[in-house]
């Protein structure tokens, strides 16, 4: 379970009981962790970004009410966090999206590291063209034979011992 993230998000909803609580401090802070935790574009970061307080003239003349604005920015934002807190416990920690960003740097450090630059340019090409799926693997796997018959071992080989391999495959 992800208690370290739990306790984060717990210590969040904790500072909005502060005396002194600061609502822009407090959004800052916790969208940072949020962005840790599930990601920079994640649907909670936007809800505590639109969590404002009323500054307008009526709200500030209003003394019976000018404390319930802020309470309910402060209400808003728990509710978020309470509900990470529920899907954090009942879920666990969503994949990143990073992952899919890792694993690719990991393919493109494999072939820059076992074919010459004018060979990874040549692979570029094809996989940028507008070839179907199936006339690139096609084409690819000529290219490949053609560059020697074991580096398609070496890249895969270099691709299975990246360390976000090895992690993937040990945990």
């Amino acid at each position: 379970m992800p208690e370290k993230e739990i306790q984060l998000l717990k210590t969040q909803i904790e500072k909005l009981k502060a005396k002194d609580f600061d609502l822009d401090a407090w959004k800052k802070s916790t969208i940072i962790i949020l962005a840790r935790i599930f990601g920079d574009n994640n649907q909670k970061i936007r809800q505590i970004e639109n969590i404002e307080y009323d500054y307008s003239s009526w709200s500030l003349r209003d003394t019976t009410g000018s404390d319930s604005y802020l309470d309910s920015c402060m209400k808003l934002g728990r509710e978020i966090l309470q509900a990470s807190v529920v899907e954090l416990e009942s879920l666990g920690l969503p994949q990143s999206e990073e992952t899919g960003d890792e694993f690719f740097l990991v393919i493109t450090n494999a072939l820059q590291d076992e074919l010459k630059g004018s060979q990874v340019k040549e692979i570029g090409n094809i996989l940028r063209s507008g070839e179907s799926p199936e006339k690139k693997r096609e084409i690819i796997l000529e290219k490949l034979k053609e560059y020697g018959s074991e580096i398609s071992h070496d890249i895969l080989s270099n691709i299975l011992t990246s360390s976000p391999m090895i992690k993937k495959f040990t945990q």
